[in-house]
């Protein structure tokens, strides 16, 4: 039977490529976008280059909580629509001599509908047009559309969708090492690793690299075929 390899994380606004290098390295991804929102977290927010430096960016939420779903939090209404006219600018002008940012404004603005209501789904939609853009074949799989488990959580809930998924090899983001144990995948049939990613610099106007930025400020400085080339950038143990 041939390996069935599958990567299971959250829905993450715009990720940075090591996000993009473990959907690239599995067959299945889950979306995992029915458990908690993580306030201060990547899910609404990420970051890009202005004057050289890291600049945090963040849709407005409506009354997010780490009581609600990812799929339940709402983008602010009334807040939504200004802020995503302001970015859109902030992008153009903080990448305005950037050699790709044609093709990465048409990319973000299909992704920041006018509009638009539910982050989870924002967030979903950003990871599904950086895959098509970057080739990606992997198959993406909503966890709130399939599993019904919600009952469970942590290590037993990622098993279960393993089993469901028939995978034979489980892997995870390296932020994850304290939280699996490799024994308890054994005993299922899984192969458990862990992705470490490698950040090659590349060319951002004249300063030195910052790197871990999001997928946004890739696209911007390299051809999509350059990009697609960096998903092998990584490391399995």
């Amino acid at each position: 039977m041939e390996p069935n390899r599958l990567g299971i994380m959250q829905p993450y606004l715009f990720p940075y490529i090591g996000y993009f290098q473990l959907i690239h390295a599995v067959d299945r991804y889950v979306i995992y976008n029915d458990v908690a929102f993580m306030k201060n977290g990547w899910i609404n927010r990420n970051n890009i280059l202005v004057g050289g430096h890291a600049h945090l960016f963040a849709v407005p939420l409506q009354d997010q909580s780490s009581f609600k779903l990812i799929n339940e939090v709402c983008t602010d209404e009334r807040g939504y629509d200004r802020w995503r006219s302001k970015f859109l600018r902030t992008l153009q002008q903080a990448y305005a001599k950037a050699p790709q940012l044609g093709p990465t404004m048409d990319l973000v603005e299909r992704v920041l509908l006018p509009g638009a209501t539910r982050i989870g789904e924002i967030a979903f939609h950003g990871i599904r047009e950086v895959n098509k853009y970057l080739g990606i074949k992997t198959v993406l799989i909503p966890s709130s559309t399939i599993y019904d488990n919600k009952h469970l959580s942590g290590q037993d809930r990622v098993l279960d969708i393993c089993a469901k998924e028939n995978a034979t090899h489980y892997i995870n983001a390296q932020g994850g090492v304290a939280l699996y144990d490799r024994e308890s995948f054994r005993s299922q049939g899984l192969k458990l690793s862990f992705i470490k990613p490698k950040l090659v610099p590349y060319n951002q106007f004249k300063g030195p690299f910052v790197p871990g930025l999001s997928i946004i400020d890739v696209l911007m400085f390299n051809t999509a075929e350059h990009a697609t080339a960096m998903l092998d950038g990584y490391e399995l143990n």
